[in-house]
């Protein structure tokens, strides 16, 4: 007889939500991914290094070339001068890095702070590590942090706490001010951190990504975490990044090296060579993905859900308590899916527990304008 080790987890909400679409033929505004491909000559350049042998394993750090334009971006996007030798990890994908960040860091009895909602991987990737998680709920509706709770969390058993901005549910952003009182509150802990900003770039209405690796006293305790999937629109490629001062990245990489050794290596040449060739590429995704988001909210304004646009991501979260008050969340998305051809997100499974009465839905706005208007019109009409 097998005891799991994760005895409490099952099928992802996102497979679920996908499957259920697939079943019933509904537009997937479920799980995050565009509907749309990369760009044109990022695909192109996979093929040409495929056909030039670049096929064998890829140094257990990544490409050197990658490294470099990684650490060029940083250089460029937050003033940062980081070592691509030391400081820059490839990892195939950005789940495989937090998980390989918890592994180096926590052992048995370590408690790990979360801020609920947060991403469905954490937990279990502390769990297996031996930790706990200590959930301190985001401040509603805005979800802030609420720093009163945060500092009733800590511990002397408190050994990580992990951010995520972009935030995922929700698409709030953390400011400079909150990242300072996160650093005066740590100060003198032996506490890390783990910056989940695979959203870095999609940020809208003129904000700024205030990233962990720009903050000087942060950045020295933190492996900061993003993905090249969310930024050039090829998720299926899981392919991400780490960025953490060496001695961070030396314990990282120990971990690394025995769970995928190293990532996709013809991936990892197309990137670094669209990267070069196109550095504006990313300076264009807060314009690209804002406009996806105001058509899709300007086609619900006047409907029965009330929303407040998101301040980044691709998520958009939709309140239904005109429409359903009397279904929670997860039947909500159900039923959204089954009669009105659309699949969603419930918001209550980021959370360990969902506030009383939450009837919220998430959505990604990561689709074709075609896309967009079909599902806003299935909802409008609701």
């Amino acid at each position: 007889m097998i005891i799991s080790k994760l005895p409490n987890v099952g099928t992802t909400i996102f497979t679920r939500m996908s499957q259920l679409a697939a079943q019933t033929g509904a537009l997937n505004l479920s799980q995050g991914f565009p509907d749309f491909d990369g760009p044109q000559a990022l695909r192109d350049a996979v093929a040409r290094h495929i056909a030039a042998g670049d096929n064998q394993y890829a140094p257990m750090t990544g490409l050197p070339a990658l490294r470099e334009q990684v650490a060029a971006k940083i250089a460029r996007s937050y003033g940062r001068e980081v070592c691509a030798d030391s400081e820059v990890t490839i990892t195939p994908g950005a789940t495989q890095a937090i998980f390989c960040a918890v592994q180096a860091l926590i052992r048995p009895g370590d408690e790990v702070i979360v801020f609920d909602p947060c991403y469905d991987s954490y937990e279990p990737a502390v769990e297996l590590a031996g930790g706990r998680c200590v959930h301190v709920p985001l401040a509603l509706p805005g979800f802030g942090i609420d720093w009163q709770r945060l500092q009733d969390a800590l511990s002397s058993r408190t050994r990580l706490i992990i951010l995520n901005s972009p935030h995922n549910p929700s698409g709030a952003l953390i400011s400079q001010a909150a990242l300072d009182q996160l650093a005066a509150l740590i100060r003198g802990r032996d506490i890390y951190l783990i910056s989940d900003e695979v959203y870095e770039h999609l940020v809208f209405d003129g904000a700024k990504h205030v990233s962990v690796v720009a903050h000087e006293e942060l950045y020295q305790r933190a492996f900061v975490v993003s993905s090249f999937g969310k930024s050039y629109h090829v998720t299926g490629w899981k392919t991400g990044y780490v960025v953490a001062p060496p001695a961070l990245s030396a314990e990282l990489r120990k971990v690394h090296q025995y769970v995928s050794f190293c990532g996709v290596t013809p991936l990892q040449w197309a990137l670094a060579d669209y990267m070069a060739e196109h550095p504006e590429h990313v300076d264009e995704l807060p314009a690209f993905y804002q406009a996806k988001r105001d058509l899709f909210c300007e086609l619900l304004t006047g409907s029965r859900f009330s929303f407040t646009r998101a301040a980044g991501s691709f998520f958009q979260l939709l309140d239904y308590s005109a429409i359903r008050p009397d279904l929670d969340d997860l039947a909500m998305a159900e039923w959204l899916t089954r009669e009105h051809g659309v699949a969603a997100i419930p918001v209550s499974v980021f959370y360990q527990t969902p506030p009383k009465d939450l009837r919220v839905v998430r959505l990604c706005f990561a689709k074709r304008e075609e896309t967009l208007r079909l599902a806003a019109e299935k909802l409008a009409a609701i």
